[in-house]
């Protein structure tokens, strides 16, 4: 281990990082893994939006929803599960999912790896130096001798809109933390924040309003993953309307019934309303100024996530806007502290071919995600408009998943869809979308698949378990063998 040299206010370590969410503690816990001494910076909760305002309460809630739906399609047992949802019961099991909004869990474990916490707001004071405001008033200077690493995530966007600030909105955060169910929710977007929080809201008891620009769901998923999941929601009382802009929101007082005003002069009228429309780095105050940077900015970075131009700064999460996932996060966060380490020794050669130990490859060509609606959703690598837009000659081998035998068992009329796309000129996969009940856990299947670069004649010797669901491969596989 690096020796660390402390005073009262000046600090020296290997690796700074800013920002402890799961990013950031992935980061901090390779490079001490490597025999690094590391400090990390905290404006907020150890474990970050990830942990209090995002995956794990948004799956909490979400839980029970799909259980629910599910059960219903299954003989025998829909009758039991005819009633509402416990609603005060999910928000005390979701409250417990995030510790009650309290991190002393994650900083144990950080005390436990050896890694100093500093508390406060983290600025950067030019290369390699850090400043820490305290909550207290007090100040910290930290030296980094290899890497600062700013892993300080994203944040909701919220409009320009007339009368938006004061009609207090949610955003992600309040509608994954909120405990009281307003009767009627408009939700602004339809993407992945949107379509959660409408699929565990409307369960809740809210009437659901979907305000959509574009012309579906779950834009960047393939189009019938957007159309499925939209019927299911219709289907259930939800209202979707799509090609529709918001011009303004009313709501006198900041209380009371709250009127979103569309373009056109047509508006509807709800009890609490949802914009999930977008992020942005939250990179607006960390002295990027500093060292040439721009405040605000997404940072720009290589493969091993460093930041271009600088042979010192990575860029780790949702700042570097390669891939806005926990999961991916943290993925890059072991590719960093892989080549942090790598360089810090000047011992090994950095390996950032494609795959290599060193370089973050999958964020270009294997990013898999699940969307936890009813029916869920799951993609990894490239839809088929990305693949042809990439010029590979490819072709789409598609599915009903009802012609599955297991997906008969799983629920009575499964409805749902598998897509693979086939680069023609290697036989391999360089995409997969799924949609259905239970197709979640499909998608590491097909990761695999992408990230092996797996040929389709080796593929055909995989041999799926029958009667799952995973048995889509064989059928898809036969179909593009035929």
């Amino acid at each position: 281990m690096t020796r660390t040299v402390e005073s009262e206010h000046e600090h020296e370590y290997d690796v700074v990082v800013l920002g402890a969410g799961p990013v950031g503690e992935n980061v901090v816990d390779r490079v001490r893994a490597a025999g690094l001494s590391a400090a990390i910076v905290e404006s907020e909760l150890i474990g970050g939006e990830c942990s209090y305002w995002a995956c794990m309460p948004s799956k909490a809630l979400l839980r029970p929803v799909i259980a629910r739906s599910d059960a219903r399609k299954v003989a025998g047992l829909r009758q039991s599960v005819y009633g509402p949802l416990d609603a005060l019961e999910v928000f005390a099991h979701r409250d417990e999912v995030v510790g009650d909004w309290t991190d002393d869990g994650q900083v144990d474990w950080l005390d436990s790896i050896g890694v100093r916490i500093f508390r406060g707001h983290g600025r950067l004071l030019g290369p390699r130096r850090v400043e820490v405001a305290g909550p207290e008033g007090e100040r910290h200077v930290l030296t980094a001798r290899h890497a600062v690493a700013v892993c300080t995530g994203s944040r909701a966007v919220l409009p320009d809109l007339p009368g938006l600030s004061g009609a207090r909105p949610w955003t992600s955060r309040e509608a994954t933390s909120s405990d009281r169910v307003p009767g009627r929710l408009i939700v602004v977007g339809g993407g992945v924040v949107g379509v959660e929080m409408a699929t565990a809201w409307h369960a809740f008891g809210s009437k659901v309003t979907m305000l959509v620009r574009g012309g579906g769901l779950l834009p960047r998923m393939e189009p019938f993953v957007g159309e499925h999941v939209a019927a299911a929601l219709t289907a259930r009382g939800a209202d979707i309307r799509t090609g529709v802009s918001v011009t303004a929101v009313v709501r006198d007082g900041g209380t009371g019934p709250v009127t979103v005003v569309l373009e056109g002069g047509d508006h509807v009228e709800g009890d609490q309303v949802l914009f999930a429309t977008g992020r942005a780095p939250r990179t607006e105050d960390i002295g990027l100024e500093k060292v040439g940077l721009k405040p605000g900015s997404w940072l720009d970075v290589d493969d091993s996530l460093r930041v271009t131009g600088t042979d010192w700064l990575y860029a780790v999460g949702d700042v570097n806007h390669r891939a806005l996932l926990t999961h991916q996060g943290k993925y890059q966060a072991r590719i960093a502290g892989a080549a942090i380490a790598a360089r810090a020794k000047g011992t090994e050669a950095l390996d950032e071919s494609n795959w290599g130990a060193h370089a973050a490859t999958a964020d270009h060509a294997a990013v898999p995600q699940v969307v936890f609606s009813d029916p869920e959703a799951a993609a990894v690598g490239l839809s088929l408009a990305e693949a042809e837009r990439a010029g590979h000659r490819v072709r789409a081998v598609d599915l009903d998943m009802s012609h599955v035998a297991g997906a008969g068992l799983y629920a009575q009329g499964y409805r749902g869809h598998a897509r693979m796309v086939v680069d023609l000129d290697r036989e391999v996969i360089l995409g997969a979308s799924f949609v259905g009940p239970g197709i979640g856990e499909l998608v590491h299947s097909a990761t695999v698949a992408v990230v092996g670069e797996v040929p389709i004649a080796r593929l055909w010797h995989a041999v799926p378990s029958y009667p799952t669901l995973s048995e889509a491969w064989l059928r898809l596989l036969e179909a593009y063998r035929s």
